[in-house]
């Protein structure tokens, strides 16, 4: 039997192992979760809630341990680790609230019903940046629609998701809620096997690719994939707001988010201020070890991320950019603070998604060009815009599925992707709504 092993990002030693979930695994797996289902759809969505708010109270006796392993196994600091575990551990009750009230059936007048049924089976692919809030988002609703789920969790998270699932599962019903490990050929067998539907959340790449795989069998998909999240800040804008919002949105989880800030474009008459302060704030940014006391910015993951944000820099640097802070060539694993001006189209910190704490700044006459710019890109995650009077009616313009003036894109509502950057979506009642068959009946 192989197995995976997790590694510490910083000194690449050993945290623990797992085993591996071979094909023929996988079909057991599923085999038991078509018998679960089968039993949890015929309970009603109280006693489903009832069961599954249960699992997560018993969820909170690992909470420490689980912002542990997320702090171990990827780097994020432990402030932040332990924020991502408490939230999924407590929010669970109102979560569930929230989604038996969008699961509720609807009268639609001379006996007719709409109904939200069970799909059958879910397979989960979760990644590592938000090991455990990620697979929860998608998790839960899939639950609570009486479907079973397969999680299969990121290679470089395995810790953090074996422990969630075998607590949970000491409460929740056998075969409910399943796991598998592995990496990409996991990923594809679980794809391929007779399952239902597949809520994920990875690169663009990898969409595609299980798009294409579920296309035999019509399976439902909602995936999000990924982001290159623009930011125009007008000359109207409050400065120091835009220079906060630029700085925090581009490091949080050292940049390893899929709605950071990516490149931002800024009003010429303002640029020089915007840049000065940007610089100020972003220096005083600390890294480090998770448990090093002050820092804001851990590990990159991996040595191949760590390559991908390392060769924009030298592609950006080769083409003319101005490194306002930090430079070109860091050694694994860490990516200091870096703040990079002069941006150009051809630029690799334009058109693909960096991943790295970067702040990457474009200048613009014209506020036409900054929306050309900023729609030029396959993704449409989220975007945002700065600015007094006129800034919705350019945030009217941005081609993405969660725009935010004067904040981040993400608000209340469902979390959505225009483009390339999703196919369906999760969240609110509408996204919860996804992991469920609609059923009009008539009487």
């Amino acid at each position: 039997m192989s197995v995976l092993i997790s590694y510490d990002p910083i000194d690449k030693k050993a945290i623990g192992k797992v085993s591996t979930t071979s094909e023929q695994q996988i079909a057991i797996l599923v085999k038991k979760a078509k018998s679960a289902q089968k039993n949890w759809a015929t309970q009603s969505l109280i006693e489903r809630q009832q069961r599954i708010v249960a699992a997560y109270k018993h969820l909170g006796t690992v909470q420490e341990s689980l912002g542990l392993l997320i702090s171990q196994e990827m780097g994020k600091d432990f402030r932040r680790a332990s924020y991502e575990a408490g939230g999924a551990v407590q929010n669970a009750q109102y979560f569930c609230q929230e989604i038996a009230a969008s699961l509720q059936s609807e009268p639609l007048g001379h006996g007719s019903e709409l109904q939200y049924r069970a799909l059958g089976i879910v397979a989960v692919i979760s990644p590592w940046n938000y090991p455990l809030a990620m697979a929860n988002n998608l998790l839960l609703p899939a639950l609570m629609a009486g479907n079973s789920v397969i999680l299969k969790p990121s290679e470089e998270t395995p810790l953090v998701a074996d422990l969630f699932v075998k607590t949970l599962n000491k409460v929740l019903p056998d075969g409910l809620l399943q796991i598998a490990h592995g990496g990409a050929d996991t990923g594809k067998a679980l794809v391929n096997s007779d399952i239902n539907m597949v809520a994920f959340t990875g690169s663009l790449a990898a969409g595609k690719h299980i798009m294409s795989s579920a296309a035999s069998s019509l399976k439902r998909l909602v995936m999000e994939l990924g982001g290159n999240d623009p930011m125009i800040v007008m000359v109207s804008a409050d400065i120091d707001k835009a220079v906060q919002f630029a700085v925090a949105s581009s490091f949080e989880n050292a940049g390893q988010m899929c709605t950071s800030t990516e490149r931002i474009y800024v009003d010429e008459r303002i640029a020089d201020e915007f840049e000065q302060k940007v610089v100020s704030l972003a220096s005083r940014y600390q890294v480090g070890a998770w448990d090093k006391p002050g820092v804001n910015i851990g590990p990159i993951v991996n040595a191949k991320q760590h390559s991908k944000i390392v060769a924009h820099l030298k592609d950006a640097e080769l083409k003319g950019a101005r490194f306002l802070l930090g430079h070109a060539d860091y050694q694994p694993p860490f990516i200091q603070p870096t703040v990079v001006a002069s941006i150009t189209a051809d630029m690799l910190l334009e058109q693909d998604e960096t991943f790295g704490p970067v702040v990457a700044v474009s200048r613009f006459n014209d506020i036409s060009q900054a929306i050309e710019r900023a729609n030029d890109s396959p993704y449409g995650l989220s975007a945002s815009v700065f600015g007094g009077a006129g800034a919705a009616g350019i945030a009217e313009q941005m081609e993405a599925g969660m725009v935010g003036v004067n904040q981040g894109g993400g608000g209340a509502g469902p979390w959505v992707g225009a483009k390339q950057s999703g196919f369906g979506f999760h969240g609110g009642a509408a996204g919860h709504r996804q992991f469920a068959q609609v059923r009009v009946l008539s009487k």
